[in-house]
């Protein structure tokens, strides 16, 4: 929701522009370090908007910290030398209506005391933004944008890129060249790469972008290149020669030297014949091999060009016309098959990436064969999608108008795409029966295992398994409890606070209550609620394992289905010799204490904790018959608030809920 001017006080100002800068630095982070964009283009533009103009009204809170006066994200330790770059590498102001075109056009005109403009038009690449460096014409650095001024030397990934001349064309070349271009994947390879991710158990990349981002900073160059990308340059940042006086005369000078640049530029003699390039494109955009998100508009001489000078993060000679995003309707590239946990093969749509409700998405569950039927989607039909909630969306229904003949049937493969197991059919769904064999299901099987609702290990992602899998740190949820500080100290990424603080979570996940580490094993069927219903009747591991169908059919709520899975568990050789290795590991798994000092209190934990971690804390609640909740509720009871309480101290104090320090809630327990 944006800040509407209303009667506030200058506090509430302050406030709102501290809110904004972090909340701005935070998808900062996501997008340019992490790779991981959570908001559109669309949003993003609107939080710098609005910050842009309570900076503007408030000068007496500006400040030069603030992300209105900076460029992308810091270079972050990452493996990667720091360099600077040839000269700034500035973003550009976007807008997203005709309005600020002429707009930009008048102001344009009014500064430089000129009657025509004459301006460059170029497709606005959704790549990720380098310097390339040329001595004597040979190809020398690479270097990500960074923060605009100082970015990370990436030049053994650049020089897996194909596209990319080792040396330039001409006969007489530049003693130094550096131009600035863009890294994009082609739609095509980055569906392929997708397809390949959700068959392996590994994350979907959100888009493109993040794709090439993703290829760009692998350590290991080889990774890079067994990633397709690609180079489009379209600016001169530096040159011992002279550089042509017009951005057209630019790009064809980059062109002649054998670099790439981005295909349909136009030179246009007034912002009307600009805009309307910015809606041709918009309309062709489908078609393209690669992702553009807008036009950038830019005045084509380059004298008028240092005239009218920069801003403190982009110049006043450019602008970048953003497309409308895209509304529920894309085109179906491919159908890859993900592995579960329990061995379901789910049919995944992946798509053209589309903006569905604020969100970039570029894939959608199918659910089962039998809803690949009911909707009759093939590859390459264009749907329309909807997210239910804010999960993965669905696809619902198939535009059969747009069909070209092209389309293609999707059938569920006979082996298992992640250890090729012969698929087996229940019902409507397919499962790889190998089990925990299958390193999609045991990836899946030790996050579950790691969950809030399990044994609770914080900080153990999805990613950390993938991770700690490849390098072969483990096989089994058994080896969770094997890590050493020394050998993740050698791990990409991995610093001593980060070692520390997980293996103190898995050291405190060893005391776990039944309920949890019976849902933590991951049986077909049985879910948080039944894990209760069998720790309440049974009230140990070894009557629940020695149990019989009768004794399970007396509980209300279990019917033969969800009994027959908890016996067949049960009955596997591989499943009772992983729960001794828990056991022999120092897990303790103990009964649901019912009584307590804090029995029946939901308890929320807020801030940072000195004397213990949040998973510890947890422990600590549950151990004394509480409920430890993520969020402040009209239930709660209580609210242990550490050093840098944030919105849920406010909810609290709100609702009236009795809030103590850390050392209160220890002393509590005493």
């Amino acid at each position: 929701m944006l800040w509407t001017k209303r009667n506030v006080m200058p506090k509430d100002i302050e406030k709102r522009i501290k809110e904004l800068r972090e909340e701005i630095k935070r998808h900062n982070r996501l997008y340019y370090t992490e790779g991981k964009p959570q908001i559109s283009d669309l949003k993003y533009d609107a939080l710098i908007g609005e910050l842009k103009k309570l900076e503007k009204e408030h000068p007496e809170y500006k400040s030069a910290g603030s992300p209105t006066q900076k460029v992308g994200a810091p270079v972050r330790g990452s493996g990667f030398a720091k360099v600077k770059h040839s000269a700034p590498m500035l973003s550009l102001e976007s807008i997203h209506k005709v309005e600020e075109c002429v707009r930009f056009d008048r102001n344009c005109k009014k500064d430089l005391g000129a009657d025509r403009m004459v301006y460059m038009a170029e497709p606005k690449l959704d790549g990720l933004s380098v310097e390339l460096v040329y001595e004597n014409g040979e190809f020398v650095r690479g270097v990500t944008r960074g923060d605009g001024v100082y970015g990370e030397d990436v030049t053994e990934n650049i020089k897996t890129i194909k596209t990319v001349p080792r040396r330039l064309k001409g006969e007489k070349v530049p003693v130094r060249f550096a131009v600035r271009g863009e890294v994009l994947m082609y739609i095509k390879d980055f569906q392929e790469l997708n397809k390949k991710q959700a068959e392996t158990g590994k994350d979907l990349f959100a888009n493109p972008r993040n794709a090439a981002a993703g290829a760009l900073r692998q350590l290991d160059a080889e990774i890079t290149a067994g990633r397709t990308l690609d180079v489009f340059c379209y600016e001169i940042l530096d040159s011992s020669e002279k550089i042509p006086p017009t951005q057209e005369e630019v790009i064809t000078f980059i062109k002649k030297s054998g670099l790439k640049t981005a295909p349909d530029s136009k030179c246009c003699s007034s912002i009307e014949e600009a805009v309307k390039y910015h809606d041709d494109l918009a309309k062709k955009r489908d078609d393209l091999d690669f992702e553009i998100d807008g036009v950038v508009i830019k005045i084509n001489d380059l004298d008028l060009q240092r005239k009218l000078g920069w801003r403190t993060t982009n110049p006043r000679w450019a602008v970048a016309f953003k497309f409308e995003p895209r509304k529920e309707i894309t085109r179906v590239d491919n159908i890859a098959v993900q592995v579960g946990r329990t061995g379901v093969l789910t049919p995944v749509a992946l798509l053209q990436p589309v903006e569905v409700g604020g969100v970039t998405v570029s894939r959608a569950s199918l659910h089962n064969m039998d809803e690949v039927g009911r909707l009759g989607v093939k590859i390459g039909d264009y749907v329309k999608v909807q997210r239910a909630g804010d999960v993965i969306p669905d696809i619902i229904g198939v535009i059969t108008a747009k069909r070209n003949g092209s389309e293609k049937e999707f059938h569920m493969p006979r082996n298992c795409p992640s250890c090729g197991t012969a698929v087996e059919k229940e019902d409507v769904f397919y499962r790889c029966p190998a089990g925990l064999t299958c390193p999609a299901q045991l990836k899946e099987a030790i996050s579950h295992y790691a969950s809030k609702g399990a044994v609770d290990i914080d900080g153990f992602s999805d990613g950390t398994v993938q991770q700690l899998y490849e390098e072969g740190l483990i096989n089994s949820i058994s080896d969770v409890y094997t890590l050493k500080g020394a050998d993740l100290l050698k791990l990409e990424g991995w610093k001593e606070k980060k070692t520390e603080n997980l293996l103190k979570a898995i050291e405190a996940s060893k005391d776990v209550t039944l309920d949890r580490f019976i849902f933590g094993l991951g049986i077909r069927n049985v879910g948080k609620h039944i894990a209760l219903l069998l720790a309440e009747k049974f009230g140990s591991l070894d009557k629940l394992m020695s149990a019989a169908e009768e004794d399970l059919l007396v509980i209300k709520e279990i019917g033969p289905e969800t009994a027959s899975c908890v016996i067949t568990f049960f009955k596997d050789k591989r499943n009772t010799r992983e729960i001794e290795k828990l056991i022999e590991r120092g897990v303790n798994i103990r009964k649901k204490a019912v009584t307590g000092k804090l029995a029946g209190k939901k308890i929320v934990f807020t801030g940072s904790l000195e004397k213990m971690t949040r998973s510890e804390a947890k422990k600590l609640v549950e151990a004394e018959g509480g409920e430890a909740q993520s969020g402040v509720s009209d239930s709660t009871d209580l609210v242990v608030a550490g050093a840098e309480a944030g919105s849920k101290l406010e909810s609290a104090r709100k609702k009236g809920i009795k809030v103590i320090s850390e050392k209160e809630f220890l002393e509590l327990l005493k």
